[in-house]
C-alpha cells in the first residue's frame, strides 16, 4: 500500500472539509455543475467515475477464472457471503438502525434515501483495494485474483436485480431505467474498455502494463477525492446542520463489515480452507465496491441525496476498518490453523 493509500481516510476527511467550504463560498459553481446532465447522468461526475473505476478494472485478468476450481471451498464461502449474506444483512441493519433506532436523530424524510445508499454500498464486492488487503495479510494471490474476476462477472448480471429487489423490499421506489443505465455506464462500459486497454498494453509486454498501472493508480484516487469534494459541496449545508448524521450512518456499515468478515473467516475454518485463502476470503467478504456505490447513488438519487452521502461514509471508514480486519486475521492465524481440518 502506498503512503497515499495508507492515509486515504485523512484525504477523505480533508475533502469533506474542502467540499463543505467550497459549497458555501461558491454555490453558483456547484449549481452549474449540477445542471450539466444528460438523461439524469451528471457529466462531470460520470467522467470522474470512469477515471476511478477503469484503472481498477485494468488490474483484473479474467483468465484467472480458470483457477477458481483450485480454491473452490474458499470461492464458495466468499460467493455466499458477497451475494447471499452481505446485501441482505445491510438492508436489515439499515432498516433497524437508520429506519428505526436512529430515525428521530436524522433529518426528516431522509431515512429511506440513507438506507438506499447503504444497500448500494453492500451490493457489490470490492474490486481493487482487496489486492492491497490480501497482500498485507500474505493471502494466496491466485485465489484473490480468481475470486475478484468471478465477482466482477457476476456483478455485471446480478447488481441491478439485487439492488432493485432490496430497494423494493425497503419500500423505496426503484427507477429501473436509471438503474439499468448506471449498470451499463459504470460496470459494462468500464469492464469492456479496461479489458480492451489491458490487451493492448499486454501486446507490448507485462512491463508496459505495470508502467501504465503505476501511472493510473494515483489518478484513480485523485478522481475519487475530487468526486467527494463535489458531493460535499452539494451536501455541505445539510451536514453542518446535522453533523451527527455521518457518525450514525457509520454504525450499520461498521457492524456489517465485522459481521461478514467474521462469518467468512469462521465458515472457511469450518470447511477446512487454508489460512492463506481464508484471510483474503474474509476481506473480500467484508469490503465494498464503494466507487460503484457512489456512482450508482448519484445517478439514481442525485448528487445532494442522502443515498450519495451514505455511500461516501463507506469511503470514509473503508481504510481504517479494513486495516483492522487485516490485523485481526493475522493475529488469529495460530488459532485458525489449530482448528482447520
Amino acid at each position: 500500500m502506498s503512503r497515499f493509500e495508507r492515509y486515504l481516510s485523512l484525504w477523505v476527511a480533508l475533502c469533506i472539509v474542502a467540499g463543505i467550504a467550497l459549497g458555501h463560498l461558491l454555490p453558483g459553481m456547484f449549481s452549474t455543475m449540477a445542471a450539466a446532465e444528460v438523461a439524469k447522468v451528471n457529466l462531470p461526475v460520470a467522467l470522474l467515475i470512469w477515471l476511478m473505476i477503469i484503472p481498477m478494472l485494468l488490474k483484473i485478468d479474467f483468465g484467472a477464472l480458470a483457477q477458481v476450481k483450485e480454491h473452490w471451498r474458499g470461492v464458495m464461502v466468499t460467493l455466499f457471503i458477497n451475494w447471499a449474506v452481505k446485501p441482505f444483512s445491510m438492508a436489515l441493519l439499515g432498516t433497524l438502525f437508520i429506519g428505526t433506532l436512529f430515525a428521530g436523530l436524522l433529518p426528516a424524510g431522509q431515512g429511506p434515501s440513507y438506507i438506499a445508499g447503504l444497500i448500494l454500498l453492500a451490493s457489490a464486492p470490492c474490486t481493487a483495494m482487496v489486492f492491497v488487503w490480501s497482500n498485507l495479510c500474505e493471502g494466496e494471490p491466485h485465489y484473490t485474483l480468481s475470486q475478484v474476476a468471478l465477482n466482477d462477472v457476476i456483478m455485471v448480471f446480478a447488481f441491478a436485480p439485487l439492488v432493485g429487489l432490496l430497494l423494493g423490499v425497503a419500500s423505496i421506489t426503484v427507477p429501473w431505467a436509471t438503474l439499468a443505465l448506471s449498470v451499463a455506464l459504470y460496470i459494462v462500459v468500464p469492464v469492456v474498455v479496461a479489458q480492451a486497454w489491458r490487451r493492448a498494453l499486454l501486446a507490448g509486454g507485462e512491463a508496459r502494463l505495470k508502467r501504465a498501472l503505476s501511472i493510473l493508480q494515483p489518478m484513480s484516487l485523485v478522481a475519487l477525492l475530487t468526486t467527494l469534494v463535489l458531493l460535499f459541496g452539494f451536501q455541505g449545508e445539510q451536514i453542518l446542520a446535522q453533523p451527527l448524521v455521518i457518525a450514525l450512518l457509520a454504525v450499520p456499515i461498521l457492524i456489517q463489515v465485522y459481521l461478514n468478515a467474521g462469518l467468512a473467516y469462521l465458515l472457511s475454518r469450518h470447511f477446512g480452507v487454508a489460512w492463506c485463502v481464508a484471510a483474503p476470503a474474509a476481506l473480500i467478504g467484508a469490503s465494498n465496491f464503494f466507487e460503484l456505490a457512489v456512482a450508482a447513488a448519484i445517478s439514481l438519487f442525485g448528487l445532494n441525496s442522502g443515498a450519495a452521502l451514505a455511500t461516501v461514509v463507506g469511503v470514509l471508514v473503508e481504510v481504517p476498518v479494513m486495516l483492522s480486519v487485516v490485523r485481526l486475521v493475522k493475529a488469529t492465524r495460530p488459532w485458525y490453523e489449530r482448528g482447520a481440518v
